[in-house]
């Protein structure tokens, strides 16, 4: 009986749009057990009355896969860049604080412009460059040590924790970010991707690439995946490094 009359604390960050002021709002939602945090948020979006007593609009939030593939529920949790979907309730104390990622605009409520992020990855031409058109036949095999670490960097999702976490990315720098960087190692050394393997790392060598990370390694705390993000930033600036002696001398 104490566990059905019981009610999970939310404060809540909300923002009408992008140009509107945040405020905070507190919500009480009836608690289930196994419960996630988007479970939380689709009771607010059924009943949208805040802990008042009050109507008000149901939160807003992003969301697609429901199972820690997408990215797109990236949120702030109690403090920490999360992935709403995969953090229960039970696993947090409470009350539980949401808020939009700070590094990133916000569209509205807990929706950010991820677009940063996507800009980054075309900079650095983060794909394997062959367009379909015709049949290549059997590419060439990846070395399976090779393979083994470089499947460990394909589980990036792109949801934006490591740039939320890193001091270095902020709306006074330029800094590209760790995700991006740690995809230019994977394609990098890819059979076919490594065509374009000067391209890319010139591309980091400018302003916002690769200098411009401060080693702060928080990225590597908070990825929910588990990528070796700094191994993988020490590895492409070794890669620059080659590179810039390379073209100084011709």
């Amino acid at each position: 009986m104490v566990e059905m009359d019981r009610k999970i604390h939310l404060i809540i960050t909300r923002q009408k749009d992008a140009h509107s002021e945040p405020y905070k709002e507190e919500f009480l939602v009836p608690y289930r057990p196994n419960m996630n945090i988007i479970s939380a948020l689709m009771e607010i979006q059924k009943n949208a009355v805040n802990a008042k007593g009050e109507k008000t609009t149901p939160v807003i939030w992003e969301s697609v896969c429901l199972e820690e593939v997408c990215g797109a529920c990236s949120m702030v949790i109690n403090g920490k860049p999360r992935q709403a979907c995969s953090t229960l309730i039970d696993q947090l104390t409470e009350p539980i604080t949401l808020a939009p990622m700070s590094t990133f605009p916000v569209i509205r409520d807990l929706m950010v412009d991820r677009q940063r992020m996507f800009d980054a990855l075309k900079r650095v031409r983060a794909w394997v460059p062959i367009d379909g058109t015709y049949d290549l036949g059997p590419g060439p095999r990846m070395p399976e040590k090779t393979r083994q670490w470089a499947y460990e960097l394909s589980k990036c999702m792109t949801c934006g924790c490591c740039l939320e976490a890193c001091p270095n990315v902020n709306n006074k720098s330029t800094f590209i970010g760790p995700a991006p960087l740690s995809q230019v190692r994977l394609f990098n050394a890819h059979p076919t991707g490594a065509m374009h393997k000067e391209e890319r790392l010139t591309a980091i060598m400018g302003d916002g690439g690769i200098t411009a990370c401060g080693n702060s390694q928080n990225c590597v705390q908070v990825c929910p995946k588990g990528i070796p993000l700094t191994t993988s930033i020490a590895q492409v600036n070794r890669q620059v490094t080659k590179w810039s002696f390379k073209r100084f001398f011709g």
